[in-house]
């Protein structure tokens, strides 16, 4: 809990009063490798804060799942338009790695929001890192090379080049793990 407190502090501090009508609302989980958090198809019900562990999103194909994104330790995870409109959602989460994490529900984030003065600042804070995370991918894929984006991995997310199996990170950056045994090859 203290991870999270943290975490949430460097965002925007929170009153005593506030901290503790959030953290009486959190539930602890955990998952096992290879489980999944969230399943296509389904509404996303929570935010969560993963305390240890790796996540991948990703779309499942009947030939190929095409991963697109990645959660670490101290990240929040969720399908997070999924949680927004109660939607199914038109991905999954699958956890890497056995993860722990701490959860909120949409109603009881909702009522944070409504029944504290720090709620809806965290609140969009998270939601405009989600954005920006959202947004420099989008235009990744749109200017830069497999093999520029392949690099940019090295300084901007380096934790996905040390943890992240190859077939996953051939599919982030949108090349068959061929091609990026391939990009490999060159650069070294």
């Amino acid at each position: 809990m203290e991870e999270l407190r943290k975490y949430i502090e460097f965002l925007y501090p929170l009153s005593e009063t506030d901290w503790n009508y959030f953290s009486s609302r959190l539930e602890a989980c955990s998952f096992a490798k290879k489980q999944e958090i969230l399943t296509q198809g389904k509404s996303e019900q929570y935010l969560y804060f993963m305390l240890k562990g790796i996540v991948r999103y990703y779309v499942p194909q009947p030939f190929q799942e095409v991963t697109f994104g990645f959660s670490f330790h101290h990240q929040f995870v969720t399908g997070y338009d999924s949680f927004l409109t109660g939607l199914p959602s038109a991905y999954s989460i699958q956890t890497l790695t056995p993860a722990s994490f701490l959860r909120i529900s949409k109603e009881q984030l909702q009522s944070m929001y409504d029944n504290t003065q720090g709620g809806t600042v965290i609140g969009r804070m998270m939601a405009e890192q989600q954005y920006l995370i959202k947004s420099n991918r989008e235009m990744a894929f749109l200017t830069k090379s497999p093999e520029e984006r392949y690099l940019a991995l090295f300084t901007e997310r380096p934790e996905l080049i040390k943890h992240i199996p190859l077939k996953y990170l051939a599919s982030y950056i949108g090349v068959t793990p061929q091609a990026l045994s391939r990009i490999r090859k060159r650069i070294s």
